[in-house]
């Protein structure tokens, strides 16, 4: 009796264990969404959490990789200290589970800081039939994923403004699980029309995928100060946020050693940012969701 009463005490300090805060066990968890595949974000954000361990003595920092699926059960169980994840995720997360914007991204993309990004809806510059927004009835469109914040709910709520419900409007709306699959479905004809996050045009056409001249911008804006094609209004680039659990000395010290980071800092060169600044209004992001009833307002 006394043996198993001892094997039971042992087996709920374990689970006590497992469901506590991931700073408990010693080592500090940031979850990263990685759209590209676990490898590749460890190798992008990896060099940030050695980064911190630099900045934050007494704590070794982990990137925790994570499917789309995975992220708010990570969040909301405390799984991790601090997650990396779009913008519209970060707010479905803050308004759900009590979720913080550390620090916002100053992202670098084609050589330019930028604090914002957005959504650009295009369509074959050899489709002479599309050529506004009222001429995507009836066609078949394709997005990045539902989650996506720049592949999909921009322009998602571009279409909601000017009165079009795409899902009843058009012929069929797929979703090619990465932008640049959204872009070549377009141009080879598989889809009438796409939307992606600004950029993805332009960085395709520096690797030689293809040719700007190929696509034809739809419902364009003029932003000033912003250098990519756009479609969309421009929101907060992604923040790097906390849990609700998580201690604030350490969400102090993990602010003021991200925004410490400079251009030349390998973690920035490995990651692909300039650095970091203080949180971003998300205000935006959340008035997204509450048009569309996505994210934290799925209806």
């Amino acid at each position: 009796m006394r043996c198993t009463r001892a094997v039971g005490l042992l087996f709920v300090a374990v689970v006590s264990l497992s469901v506590g805060p991931a700073w408990a066990s010693g080592a500090v968890k940031i979850g990263v969404l990685a759209k590209n595949g676990a490898a590749k974000a460890v190798k992008k954000w990896g060099p940030t959490a050695a980064y911190l361990d630099g900045k934050v003595p007494g704590h070794a920092f982990e990137i925790v990789p994570l499917d789309f699926d995975d992220v708010f059960p990570a969040v909301e169980n405390g799984k991790v200290d601090f997650f990396l994840v779009n913008s519209s995720m970060f707010v479905t997360a803050q308004v759900k589970y009590g979720a913080e914007a550390v620090a916002t991204m100053i992202n670098s993309r084609q050589g330019k800081p930028l604090r914002s990004f957005g959504g650009v809806i295009f369509t074959s510059a050899e489709n002479d039939d599309i050529n506004g927004l009222g001429d995507l009835k009836g066609r078949t469109f394709m997005a990045v994923k539902e989650s996506s914040f720049g592949g999909w709910q921009m322009a998602y709520k571009v279409f909601k403004d000017a009165g079009i419900d795409p899902f009843k409007a058009f012929a069929e709306v797929a979703f090619g699980g990465k932008h640049d699959n959204v872009v070549l479905a377009v141009i080879n004809g598989e889809a009438d029309a796409g939307t992606v996050r600004t950029d993805t045009l332009e960085r395709m056409e520096a690797a030689g995928a293809i040719a700007m001249e190929d696509v034809k911008i739809l419902n364009p804006q003029d932003h000033p100060g912003f250098p990519f094609v756009c479609s969309t209004a421009l929101y907060p680039e992604w923040p790097f946020a906390k849990v609700k659990g998580t201690p604030a000395d350490l969400v102090r010290k993990v602010a003021a050693a991200l925004k410490e980071m400079r251009p030349g800092d390998k973690a920035a060169k490995a990651a692909k940012v300039v650095g970091w600044t203080d949180p971003l209004d998300y205000g935006p992001v959340k008035t997204l969701q509450q048009t569309l009833g996505v994210g934290a307002f799925a209806r």
